[in-house]
């Protein structure tokens, strides 16, 4: 039992389970052949609260935990998904005034069957995403559905890293490869979860972004570090770019930082998201 169990009370009045607040995980998969997108969906135990209906696997989040931590040690415990194959895009927390629930979406490349792991569980089952709403749905589960239905996606953030790195002044005309991998050093910070993204991409309150850099010319030697996709241009990065862009994954949402017009208009054109290099810089700021 950890510390985060017991009852707890919202600024609107009402009880909540979790002390500290709750998470859970609303994890999906998408069928290589026939591209049907399930959610894993827990079925709850008759006795505990709203028994007989489904919703996500989750919990009480324990003093110490983040959402997405407590998210995945709630499933790992309640059923028998490996948590460590999840692939988390981001959170929506639902915020009631002293007392909050989130909720995880991430995705999984395999489709693994999964079986109950507590009494808490009494069935567990990959749902089509279109007959999420013909079950008996948990209250609060079925109240934040429709809106986590429309975020079931992981952002690609490009990075047009000789316009990024342009609008930097740390001595780059002096050293193009060496500003390059400082730039895609500082991108790192981003794996911890950008909370302030631009209108249009996807609705995330907190998003864990697949960072892409794309260099060109002298920065083509620049090498890929984990967290950081790095992609040489065979000739210009531009046309890598939308190249990139121009084939996207149907559960990806683009976003491309650049602030050159014409590039801007072609990526806008193939459908990707675009904002400018003082969105990210200022991201990058580091503290104080």
């Amino acid at each position: 039992m950890g510390d985060g169990d017991g009852w707890a009370v919202c600024g609107r009045g009402h009880t909540h389970w979790g002390r500290f607040g709750a998470s859970g995980l609303l994890v999906f998969h998408r069928d290589p052949e026939d591209g049907l997108v399930r959610v894993l969906l827990q079925k709850r135990a008759w006795w505990g609260l709203g028994g007989g209906t489904w919703g996500m696997f989750g919990g009480a989040l324990h003093s110490h935990e983040d959402p997405v931590t407590g998210a995945l040690r709630e499933t790992s415990e309640e059923c028998t998904l490996d948590v460590a194959s999840v692939r988390v895009f981001g959170t929506r927390v639902e915020d009631h005034g002293g007392w909050s629930f989130a909720s995880v979406i991430g995705d999984v490349a395999a489709r693994q069957h999964v079986r109950p792991a507590s009494f808490e569980t009494r069935r567990a089952a990959w749902v089509p995403v279109a007959e999420v709403d013909k079950k008996r749905l948990f209250a609060p589960f079925a109240r934040s559905w429709p809106g986590l239905r429309d975020v079931m996606a992981r952002v690609v953030l490009v990075v047009d890293a000789a316009n990024v790195v342009g609008a930097r002044a740390d001595g780059w005309w002096k050293d193009r490869a060496g500003a390059n991998a400082r730039l895609r050093d500082d991108l790192l910070r981003l794996n911890a979860g950008i909370d302030r993204m631009p209108e249009g991409i996807c609705a995330f309150d907190t998003c864990f972004p697949e960072v892409v850099l794309v260099v060109e010319g002298a920065a083509r030697g620049v090498e890929p570090i984990e967290g950081v996709r790095v992609v040489a241009a065979p000739g210009s990065g531009d046309d890598q770019i939308v190249e990139l862009v121009s084939h996207p994954d149907p559960d990806a949402a683009y976003l491309v930082v650049t602030a050159d017009r014409e590039l801007r208009a072609r990526c806008t054109a193939a459908g990707a998201s675009v904002t400018g290099p003082r969105w990210l810089l200022d991201l990058l700021k580091t503290p104080g």
